[in-house]
């Protein structure tokens, strides 16, 4: 037989030998196109067992786990994916698994990685954005959203974040052309939640009140509605109340910090501490190493007769913050209660020394209006 013919023929055997593993594949993409997640997850995984270094099987098997729920499970197979072929999508992906996960700062690292890959691209941008308000960092919210409240000005998602980081940083004037944009599509519950919002800063809590009942009114399932609504609450004297909407919030958003916080804070005070703990530990999750959420459960161990742990935590806190006057007060009651009187005498001192210039600032603060 000629050497070509030979050659054509094999060639042809080999086209009528299908990869057996290669079919698995198949069938499971297949699988999860059609919506049966379940069988492309199987499928996916006797797929993987044969090629582990697929970085499409593993991404799909990460989208078929976040498609169940099953968002910790999903997280390894995008960053086993990642790490064989970096890929902008499947690191969005890997963002939003953090993110639904409430793994909020790992999310909004993932999604700063995303957004200066692809600059141009929204949604990286917005899920950033809303990550580093649910972790306190206000102005990094503003830098990076004011070229775009500028460029979209008719678009509320943008206007709505881009205003409350404006108002939660406390640059209200500013905020206030935002809340105006947004009131000229008519009373909404994102124009009241923001007036709310900035009329707590500053200070005007009845009014405050008002506006965020009303928020609650017209979109009890807006995000940070009852977060809010509770903290004005609270300022108004209604424990209870402020209970029940904090509930309502981590019920929409068990990761919700200031939520957390301010529930533990209230349950701490009704000596329910195994819950006000749970509260803590959470919020913790979202802010690692917060010094709050650590000063109530070193407060907690107090409570509860844990002196030497409190002790400890305490003189970190206070390290690393030394004007954190609440801590200084506690460390106080744990060094007279330890029997170390000069220790606590130089704690009195130094809240003596805090309040004064506390006091100070706010006389000057008086006598500047």
């Amino acid at each position: 037989m000629p050497i070509f013919l030979l050659i054509r023929v094999l060639a042809a055997v080999l086209l009528l030998q299908s990869d057996p593993n290669e079919d698995i594949l198949k069938h499971a993409i297949g699988l999860q196109q059609t919506g049966d997640t379940d069988g492309a997850i199987d499928a996916y995984r006797r797929y993987l067992a044969a090629r582990p270094n697929s970085p499409l099987a593993l991404s799909n098997l990460g989208a078929a786990y976040s498609r169940s729920g099953r968002y910790l499970d999903a997280i390894p197979q995008y960053k086993l994916a990642l790490k064989l072929q970096p890929n902008p999508a499947v690191e969005m992906n890997l963002g939003l698994a953090y993110y639904k996960s409430g793994q909020t700062a790992l999310a909004a690292a993932t999604f700063e990685r995303v957004h200066k890959a692809v600059p141009d691209q929204l949604q990286p941008t917005l899920l950033l954005a809303d990550c580093w308000l649910a972790m306190g960092r206000n102005r990094n919210v503003t830098e990076l959203l004011a070229p775009l409240a500028d460029q979209r000005q008719d678009d509320l998602a943008i206007a709505y974040l881009f205003g409350t980081a404006l108002v939660r940083d406390n640059q209200i004037a500013r905020g206030q052309t935002i809340i105006d944009r947004i009131l000229r599509n008519g009373d909404s519950a994102e124009s009241r939640l923001l007036l709310g919002t900035a009329k707590l800063s500053a200070g005007e809590f009845p009014e405050a009140l008002a506006d965020l009942s009303k928020a609650v009114e017209l979109n009890p399932k807006l995000p940070d509605v009852y977060t809010y609504y509770g903290q004005a609450l609270v300022r108004t004297g209604d424990a209870a109340g402020a209970t029940e909407a904090f509930r309502k919030a981590l019920e929409a958003n068990p990761n919700d910090y200031a939520s957390n916080l301010q529930l533990a804070v209230l349950l701490k005070d009704e000596q329910k501490y195994d819950e006000a703990r749970a509260c803590l530990q959470r919020a913790l999750v979202v802010r690692p190493g917060e010094l709050r959420a650590r000063y109530h459960l070193a407060t907690i161990r107090l409570q509860e007769g844990s002196a030497e742990d409190a002790r400890a935590e305490l003189e970190a806190i206070v390290k690393e913050e030394p004007a954190f006057t609440e801590a200084h007060v506690a460390l106080a009651t744990i060094y007279y209660r330890l029997k170390r009187k000069p220790d606590g005498d130089r704690e009195r001192a130094i809240v003596q020394k805090l309040n004064a210039a506390a006091q100070l600032k706010q006389q000057q603060g008086l006598n500047i209006k």
